[in-house]
């Protein structure tokens, strides 16, 4: 039975600064992340400090038929084809949307484009913005 000497502690690694790769994430908008002083998008980084950001809200109202109704239309078909059929004529409609987050820095400009799905992930999507823009304003 052998007994293995503990490992020797190599020596310490600093901690990453706010420019290193692995700098912590404080806001992650679409494919926009924002970092303590930097703006990461897909084609390159920007500072943070003096970025401008804006978002542009685009709805689309689509028209559905429920699936209560597609389910009652199947069912009443057996009892009574010709009014269940009526069913099928119920119509909802849902809101599909995005939102188009433009940060800009100099002459440098990102544009994202985020789907939503609803009022409460837009109010989400805003205050992220709010926080990156009062990051950018320190």
């Amino acid at each position: 039975m052998s007994v293995d000497p503990p490992p020797t502690p190599g020596p310490a690694l600093p901690p990453p600064s706010a420019d290193a790769p692995g700098a912590l994430v404080v806001a992650q908008i679409g494919e926009i992340a924002v970092t303590s002083t930097l703006v990461r998008t897909p084609a390159g980084d920007l500072p943070l400090a003096g970025s401008t950001w804006h978002v542009t809200e685009e709805w689309q109202p689509e028209q559905r038929t429920p699936t209560w109704a597609v389910v009652a239309a199947i069912v009443g078909f057996c009892v009574l084809p010709v009014l269940s059929l009526l069913f099928l004529k119920v119509r909802t409609t849902v809101y599909r949307g995005t939102a188009q987050v433009v940060v800009t820095n100099g002459p440098r400009q990102y544009v994202a484009r985020v789907p939503v799905n609803g009022q409460a992930r837009m109010r989400q999507l805003h205050q992220q913005v709010n926080y990156a823009r009062s990051l950018a304003a320190l």
